[in-house]
């Protein structure tokens, strides 16, 4: 038997996903989550052996949320699947523990492939994504702004990008308004940017937001 936790907070995306590993996996048995609260309150009262994880559920960010996942169950096998492009968020997750990382539009027969391989203590990137983790082993240099940025700062980058204020942005993550400004001052001095304008251009096009 494989008990997976799906967390998504798309109802339709969680019964696709069921219905995918119920037609293609044996005796697999499926919960799920639709926020962070859930999710790790099915982690602390359920043993499970792989946690399906969406990367931007509403509230706490997945990454923040992977951390935590890890804190309680390190041992416990996390596939991030996403909608963003894996060059953006794939290294995080990996940093922060995920055992792999998919996009949304990856093909079903693949979503299998890595379920099986991260179930059975393994992980799971794309040959793309394989290939640009081992040109950073060689190349510390000429990396893109975004990428030297902590895992907060490029949350606060993406809402930033998207026109939100600070003040929205601290009601959004449960921060102080002045710990986001901080954020925001850090990430233009990181970048070498003077203004929000600039930042969001700079987002937009390096398709950081959608």
């Amino acid at each position: 038997m494989i008990r997976v936790l799906i967390a998504d907070d798309h109802a339709i995306l969680r019964r696709g996903l069921r219905e995918i590993l119920a037609g293609e996996l044996r005796d697999v048995v499926c919960g799920e989550a639709e926020n962070a609260q859930q999710l790790l309150a099915q982690v602390e009262a359920h043993e499970w052996d792989l946690i399906i994880l969406d990367v931007t559920m509403p509230g706490r960010s997945g990454v923040d949320v992977l951390k935590d996942l890890k804190r309680m169950r390190p041992r416990l096998p996390v596939l991030v699947l996403s909608m963003h492009p894996e060059d953006q968020y794939g290294k995080r997750v990996l940093k922060a523990g995920a055992s792999g990382y998919m996009n949304k539009e990856s093909a079903p027969e693949e979503l299998i492939r890595a379920i099986r391989k991260v179930v059975a203590g393994g992980h799971y990137v794309s040959s793309g994504l394989a290939e640009k983790l081992a040109l950073d082993l060689h190349e510390d240099s000429g990396r893109p702004p975004h990428e030297i940025l902590s895992d907060r700062e490029f949350e606060v980058l993406r809402k930033l990008a998207l026109g939100k204020s600070v003040t929205q942005i601290a009601e959004e993550l449960h921060l102080s308004v002045t710990t986001v400004s901080t954020y925001r001052a850090r990430i233009l001095e990181k970048t070498n940017m003077t203004s929000t304008a600039e930042l969001m251009h700079y987002a937009l096009r390096n398709q950081l937001v959608d």
